[in-house]
């Protein structure tokens, strides 16, 4: 773990004698790379998410030799203090550009609305910058999703910890003090004459100015984000010149897709990695 600006952090380099022309994971897959210039991985975990869980998804490229950062957002930054999310995407841009990251091909892999926020921050950095970062691609997995009361109560639920009483009376108390920020926001967007800082990534990111590929996992058996708001918004972007490759699930859970479809995530990540990096339609 690194810590830099704030940010607490995890980078991984593969090891200085990686065969990148040998299988090295789960797969047959085996990434074609320019070794001077490797593949970076930004993994932006789920609220709430701790990082053995965000590792184990990091491994399967460190596994085929490419170069991974993981950061979760802290949840009172993705709840209370959605102001400060910009500040992060900042930090996160100027990390990378610490790291000499500028010139290497950058794919983002983001989970549930927590990471699609995240990412919708990183990105508006990006745009600010003058020399723009190479991201090739995006990866979201059980996101974005609109949103919904029933939806941000289940979040806080799993999020929270302690006996079933405290949990869903807390997780209660939250999600209405929350609703009544997303009204005050809602009203405020839409009669304010200023341009009012857009805290969801459902809407946000439709709009996005990247228009790289992007791979949508998810799962009709989600009862945190409908499968039906990724549809919306897969195709809302494909309609917009977007490259969009979708994967749906019958029964995996929410973030919950690796463990329960290994094989198939594996390959559909490896392949879509390899079409962005390659520029193979």
């Amino acid at each position: 773990m690194a810590n830099a600006d704030g940010l607490e952090y995890y980078i991984k380099f593969p090891s200085p004698n990686f065969n990148y022309n040998q299988n090295n994971g789960d797969s047959d897959f085996v990434f074609v790379v320019n070794e001077e210039k490797l593949p970076v991985i930004l993994l932006f975990g789920w609220a709430g998410c701790k990082d053995k869980y965000l590792a184990k998804y990091s491994q399967i490229y460190e596994e085929r030799g490419l170069i991974t950062l993981r950061y979760t957002a802290p949840v009172k930054c993705l709840f209370l203090r959605r102001y400060q999310m910009p500040s992060i995407g900042d930090k996160l841009l100027k990390l990378l550009l610490d790291l000499n990251f500028d010139n290497h091909p950058i794919i983002v892999h983001c989970f549930s609305n927590g990471g699609a926020f995240l990412y919708q921050n990183f990105s508006l950095a990006v745009d600010k910058h003058v020399k723009p970062l190479q991201i090739k691609g995006i990866i979201f997995d059980s996101a974005p999703g609109r949103r919904r009361i029933s939806s941000l109560f289940r979040a806080m639920s799993a999020i929270l910890e302690g006996n079933i009483i405290y949990n869903l009376s807390v997780s209660f108390v939250m999600t209405m003090f929350l609703s009544v920020i997303w009204l005050y926001e809602m009203v405020n967007s839409a009669f304010s004459t200023k341009k009012v800082f857009q805290t969801d990534p459902f809407e946000f990111l439709k709009d996005e100015v990247n228009r790289c590929p992007q791979l949508f996992i998810y799962s009709k058996n989600d009862h945190l984000i409908p499968h039906t708001d990724i549809e919306y918004f897969a195709e809302y972007r494909r309609k917009h010149g977007v490259d969009v490759k979708t994967i749906c699930y019958e029964r995996s859970l929410h973030v919950k897709h690796l463990p329960e479809n290994r094989e198939s995530y594996v390959n559909s990540v490896c392949s879509f990695i390899n079409k962005c990096l390659n520029g193979n339609n």
